[in-house]
């Protein structure tokens, strides 16, 4: 006689409950069901279309959890799947049990004995089954129909519950894995390494291996392409927080009506277009870091909050009522001088002194004194790997002609430059073993000084309007604002000249909007004085 009192049912899903977190839970649900059941076997198995797989036994030998039972070859699983009750199969069944020859304290065939199963069953899908046999026959005939369903449901909630947190923790570690990727593949993306053996980047990288495994935020200075991401990368390559996300932000990019948006995310409904709940890059970043590029082209609204963040370690998404806890290491990164910033009312002092706990610089390219060639053939060996030649070198006078010039575009320029240069010599240079870049593929580079100021005049129906690029007293030479932030002025005033003046108009056609527009307009000391007749 097997009599099970209401206490044993209770305490089974009890300590069912209590298992769900833990990493043998498969063997805790047949550890409390041998407590309400006296029997000598017993197995969960899941349902996999025309197989069972064993997920644990206790009672059979250990070659049970490698088998896989086609259901059509075994009578009895069969008879269990097709059944949505508890089936106890009688001590003379005729059918052959699959578990012959299985039971680990007994060698040879099964004599008769008392064999039960129970289909789990979850939403009417079947998700597996529990096995129950003991060498007592007719041990499980006077068990309550009631008991055996009550054992099901509480068995089936629990295969269902761990094979769901089993496949939640499985795509953790599969996004993990791919976080893991990424970071790595962003690691070595445009460069895995700083090169450069001057001085200046000598004393760079010492500094990087010092401060990377604290949780200092660290501001970043340098002039435009001088490689301001890759120190960011290489800071968190030798981070503590390695394994964990580097999240990328263009401040610059982001529209000023989506900032908060984009850092802190938002809830469904928050603001017309909000048609999901979305992550912002703070709560993407969690464990990792964050870095800010063009720090300083936020504006004043944005950089109080990034600031709460900061401080307190929190954030609020747009909509949201309650606040999230984040952990986020900050980097951030700007080509201006953000203490003259703060001095002008631009940048907030406050979160100035939060960001700028270890400041670095990266000195300019025409400042690292033999760090051309080094840069020159690191390039010219990814560009041939490119361009599938056999070797490509640098010619001795095209090499002084790049070390001669002053790179306002820093590093990127020289890329440029560089793979540009190759294109052309090895087209020039097809049925050569060995292509040579010499200085006619180097293109024209002009050390010329030129002023950072421009002036157009457009006149409408009622106004003139002088758009004047104000550089103060002194000239400013190109190499300090760099080629990029050239271009930019010119083809702003050239647009505008275009719109008569409109800026918003100037800013459909730039493809940006217009807070946009005067941020970068702003930041490129570009101002407009309207002449009224």
């Amino acid at each position: 006689m097997n009599e099970i009192t209401s206490n044993a049912l209770l305490q089974l899903a009890i300590d069912l409950t209590n298992s769900l977190s833990s990493d043998d839970r498969f063997d805790r649900l047949l550890d409390t069901v041998r407590k309400t059941i006296n029997c000598d076997a017993v197995a969960l198995l899941s349902f996999h279309k025309d197989m069972l797989k064993p997920l644990a036994q206790q009672g059979l030998s250990k070659d049970t959890l490698g088998r896989r039972f086609i259901i059509n070859e075994h009578p009895r699983f069969e008879v269990l799947c097709q059944s949505k009750e508890p089936v106890r199969f009688s001590a003379d069944s005729k059918l052959p049990d699959p578990y012959d020859g299985l039971l680990s304290d007994r060698e040879g065939d099964l004599p008769v004995h008392a064999c039960m199963g129970f289909p789990l069953y979850f939403n009417d899908k079947l998700l597996g089954l529990l096995t129950i046999d003991s060498l007592i026959p007719h041990v499980f005939d006077d068990i309550p129909t009631r008991t055996l369903e009550v054992i099901t449901s509480i068995a089936a909630t629990t295969l269902n519950t761990a094979l769901m947190l089993e496949q939640l923790e499985s795509k953790a570690r599969h996004n993990q894995s791919i976080v893991n990727e990424l970071t790595q593949e962003a690691l070595k993306r445009d460069g895995g390494e700083i090169i450069g053996q001057s001085n200046s980047m000598v004393k760079l990288q010492n500094e990087l291996k010092i401060v990377a495994p604290s949780d200092f935020n660290i501001l970043i200075y340098g002039e435009t392409g001088v490689g301001k991401e890759l120190v960011a990368r290489t800071l968190h390559q030798y981070s503590n927080r390695s394994n964990e996300p580097l999240v990328y932000v263009n401040c610059a990019a982001l529209p000023e009506n989506l900032i908060e948006s984009e850092l802190f995310g938002h809830v469904k409904g928050a603001f017309t277009g909000a048609d999901k709940n979305r992550a912002g890059k703070f709560l993407i970043a969690n464990g990792g870091t964050l870095f800010l590029d063009e720090i300083g082209e936020l504006p004043l609204a944005a950089q109080s909050k990034i600031l709460r963040a900061i401080q307190e370690n929190e954030i609020q998404p747009v909509g949201q009522d309650q606040v999230e806890s984040v952990d986020v290491r900050i980097f951030a990164a700007t080509n201006r001088n953000l203490k003259l910033e703060v001095e002008q009312g631009r940048f907030r002092a406050d979160l100035y002194h939060r960001l700028s706990v270890y400041p670095v610089t990266v000195e300019p390219l025409r400042a690292r004194d033999g760090d051309i060639e080094l840069l020159s053939g690191y390039f010219i060996e990814n560009n041939r790997r490119k361009l599938g030649i056999a070797q490509l070198k640098l010619a001795a006078t095209a090499a002084n002609y790049l070390t001669e010039y002053q790179w306002p575009g820093n590093v990127r320029e020289l890329e440029h430059v560089i793979s540009r240069a190759a294109l052309k010599a090895s087209a020039r240079q097809r049925d050569k073993d060995i292509v040579n870049i010499e200085i006619q593929d180097c293109g024209v580079l002009d050390n010329e000084q030129v002023t950072n100021s421009a002036t157009i005049s457009v006149t409408g129906e009622n106004e003139s309007v002088t758009t004047e690029a104000l550089t103060g007293s002194e000239q400013t030479l190109v190499s300090l604002r760099g080629a990029t932030e050239d271009f930019q002025r010119q083809l702003i005033t050239k647009v505008l000249k275009q719109e008569d003046g409109n800026w918003a108009a100037a800013a459909r056609k730039l493809s940006t909007d217009r807070a946009n527009l005067n941020r970068i307009a702003k930041r490129l000391n570009i101002q407009i004085i309207k002449l009224v007749r």
